[in-house]
């Protein structure tokens, strides 16, 4: 990256954005050095010609809803993390972006005559108070023309993640019950049962498949907090006996939990964040990171292999992605420790969660990406799909796949949402959606209601769940959206050599009101 060609400053929420001087920022042999008390956020401009047919895409904080896609220039466009201009004229792909583990969320505006990073440095809704110390807060990189726009796109997913090894643990595939359950009326016996029906769709492959408890199964209920100490009563009465009872079956048992939100009272809590379901905790308190080592270590012990968490950005930000945009969360509020970032205190977590969790298949859901970046082993990359909405599983699966499958094996295996295969959803569009994740050699998850089953749905869900198995297309090169510069859900696909096209809508196109 060239030096910027201004540097801009906000010390606290309130404060307007002004031109650093001299003495603030000092720039030497490649580094940007702001030198400051409280701090909130920097701007970093490049003036810098931008083609004004170019098309630019960008990424998102946490899971992508649907809302991924190249568009024309807009000034006001918060792009996350990095962004990628094509311009049409001349076929050339161009862009920037920072590392992933950086100390402040990153984020960028392009317009005609160049662009700026935006650096929130804040820590909860007020200034960091670095207290002398010297925070990296981003690695900049400029990315170039690969060839195409997919290269383009890969080759800056892997020059961002230079620093990080995702651990290998090969292909995740498995049942989970939300999209038929959806966190009510199920035990463990419709655990098992689930089990069983994962094991008999795979068919004896060599490769395990997954059978994960999702939301519902602890005291609180459907949604809720913890403490995550023991399951519902007459419903799950011996946690380890239900994850015994799975390895018996042939799968490997996982578990989801909420870290972040707790049934009970205590100084720990984030001021003033609760849901109804609990209250949000506030991960700089040293208890809150013992509560969480704690029932880790109470997965494993009851024999868990995979644990999902979930809910940790919506319980620290009191909002999920769309609602946070480069506001983030409301201003007035901080974290206990004041001395951190935001970002370092994710981060901070993250890898925290990862250093408990040992041999444990980590799925993150709700969790920043580029913070979660090889603290996770999986990452659910989109927002939820649906069995009860087709609509949802087209907007959000497919949006999701197609443009972040460049993140797949370089930050974290990618998990664009499970395949449902439900009585109210159609099995002919699904079925596609299975088609195309397997192929991908992503996460693929479904969940099978078994009041859906017949002949057709079991042998696509044994043939979808056995190519996953075999890790989709990835030795035939993976695949790749070609349609993905002018539709946000990709209709045509190259998979190995062969050119692949999916109908993702029912005669009528999709339908504006559901979803």
């Amino acid at each position: 990256m060239n030096e910027p060609t201004q540097v801009f400053l906000q010390p606290t929420p309130t404060d307007d954005l002004r031109l650093a001087t001299r003495a603030e920022v000092n720039w030497s042999a490649g580094e940007v050095l702001v030198t400051a008390g409280a701090i909130s956020r920097v701007a970093l401009r490049w003036d810098e010609p931008i083609p004004a047919e170019a098309l630019i895409l960008g990424d998102a904080w946490e899971r992508s809803y649907g809302d991924l896609q190249w568009r024309h220039l807009q000034p006001d466009r918060f792009l996350p993390w990095y962004w990628l201009g094509h311009d049409q004229k001349t076929g050339r792909t161009f862009g920037a972006g920072v590392d992933v583990h950086p100390g402040a969320f990153c984020s960028w505006t392009v317009d005609q005559t160049g662009f700026t990073l935006w650096l929130d440095l804040r820590n909860g809704g007020g200034p960091t108070r670095l207290d002398g110390r010297q925070l990296k807060a981003a690695t900049v990189r400029r990315f170039e023309d690969a060839g195409t726009p997919w290269r383009t796109l890969h080759t800056a997913v892997e020059a961002m993640s230079t620093a990080i090894t995702p651990r290998n643990i090969g292909p995740v595939v498995g049942a989970n019950n939300w999209y038929y359950a959806y966190g009510e009326g199920f035990d463990e016996k419709a655990v098992l049962q689930d089990a069983a029906t994962v094991v008999e769709l795979a068919d004896g492959h060599p490769v395990k498949p997954f059978s994960v408890v999702d939301d519902g199964w602890n005291p609180g209920g459907n949604g809720s907090g913890g403490p995550w100490e023991s399951g519902i009563s007459g419903l799950f009465d011996d946690m380890a006996g239900t994850a015994s009872a799975v390895k018996a079956l042939g799968a490997r048992p996982g578990l989801w939990f909420r870290p972040l939100l707790s049934r009970e009272e205590g100084p720990w809590r984030r001021t003033g964040q609760s849901d109804g379901f609990g209250r949000a905790l506030d991960p700089t308190y040293p208890d809150v990171l013992d509560l969480l080592r704690a029932d880790l270590r109470r997965f494993k012990d009851w024999g868990f292999e995979l644990v999902k968490h979930d809910f940790s950005t919506y319980d620290l930000f009191g909002r999920f992605g769309p609602a946070m945009g480069a506001q983030l969360t409301d201003d007035g509020w901080q974290f206990h420790d004041t001395t951190r970032t935001t970002a370092e205190i994710i981060l901070d977590l993250y890898a925290e969660i990862r250093a408990t969790a040992g041999d444990l298949v980590l799925i993150g859901c709700n969790t920043v990406g580029h913070l979660a970046a090889g603290l996770v082993d999986v990452q659910r990359t989109g927002d939820d799909t649906s069995g009860r909405d087709w609509e949802r599983t087209r907007k959000m699966g497919i949006n999701s796949l197609a443009f972040r499958l460049p993140q797949h094996g370089r930050f974290f295996t990618v998990d664009a949402d499970c395949v449902p295969c439900t009585p109210q959803t159609p099995w002919e569009l699904n079925r596609q959606f299975l088609d195309l994740v397997a192929r991908s050699g992503s996460a693929l998850f479904v969940s099978v209601d078994p009041a859906a089953r017949t002949p057709r749905t079991d042998r696509d869900l044994g043939h979808g769940i056995r190519l996953a198995l075999s890790g989709g297309n990835a030795a035939d090169g993976g695949i790749e959206p070609l349609d993905w510069l002018v539709n946000t859900t990709p209709t045509a696909w190259r998979a190995g050599a062969e050119t692949v096209r999916y109908r993702w809508s029912r005669p009528w196109g999709a339908d504006p009101a559901a979803g």
